[in-house]
């Protein structure tokens, strides 16, 4: 019976990855291909004088958001393929949790202050743990990411760290638009909708299934508690020493 279990489970996580890359690919090759038709369309038309110069600069700024957003798919798409084809080993060193705070607090500095957020550390300044401070740093950048992106301006943000025994629970918390139920279960999937930020900022909804794969490399799992219009919690339960 335990064989069975064990196949099922093996058989489970192929289907979780192929559908993964499935996704990733169909991401890359849509967002690449409407961009690139976008740039197309607008040289075209200004070589043939079918778009005045004036309304070719009024679009500009709308393919900068495009791009924008195409080359952050990129770069999450390069970090995840060095996880699976560059022989990616786990490399544990001791890190303290303020300084991952410190590091989100100076990365953000800008947003920060152009969205008028606090963002503040909650728990033990002197915890730690020992985990691959690149897929951390990595994993705690998307989702601070998403919660600057949903967060109201004059609100604010919280690092949280909770230690409860060998297990590290890091929690990124913001009173935001949040997302109803619904959408919730279909998180890691490629099914959900793509929301704009309160700002109007955009992502293409890939970090999160990205996150959910780099937290699985570090032996750990993810939770996300989130309410409409009430905020999001996003809880990381890491172990306090890998190997």
């Amino acid at each position: 019976m335990n064989d069975i279990n064990e196949l099922q489970l093996k058989v489970e996580r192929l289907e979780n990855e192929i559908n993964f890359k499935n996704g990733l690919i169909s991401i890359l090759s849509h967002d690449s291909k409407e961009l690139f038709g976008i740039v197309l369309w607008l040289i075209e038309s200004l070589e043939q004088k079918t778009i005045s110069e004036e309304d070719f600069f009024k679009l500009l700024p709308k393919v900068k958001s495009d791009t924008q957003k195409n080359l952050q798919t990129v770069q999450n798409s390069i970090a995840w393929l060095h996880t699976q084809y560059g022989e990616y080993k786990i490399k544990p060193v001791k890190i303290m949790v303020m300084d991952l705070f410190h590091y989100l607090e100076e990365k953000y500095d800008a947003k920060l202050k152009e969205k008028d957020i606090k963002f503040y550390f909650k728990g033990d300044h002197k915890a730690f743990l020992t985990s691959d401070r690149l897929l951390l740093e990595y994993v705690l950048d998307k989702i601070f990411n998403n919660a600057v992106k949903y967060s109201f301006p004059g609100q604010d943000i919280y690092l949280q760290v909770v230690t409860e025994g060998d297990q590290v629970v890091l929690s990124v918390i913001d009173f935001g638009a949040g997302m109803v139920e619904k959408y919730l279960s279909a998180i890691y999937t490629y099914d959900n909708p793509i929301f704009l930020g309160t700002a109007g900022e955009k992502g293409v909804g890939l970090s999160l299934k990205i996150v959910k794969n780099f937290i699985s490399l570090l032996d750990g799992n993810i939770q996300i508690i989130s309410a409409e219009n009430k905020g999001t919690t996003v809880s990381l339960f890491l172990r306090k020493f890998i190997e």
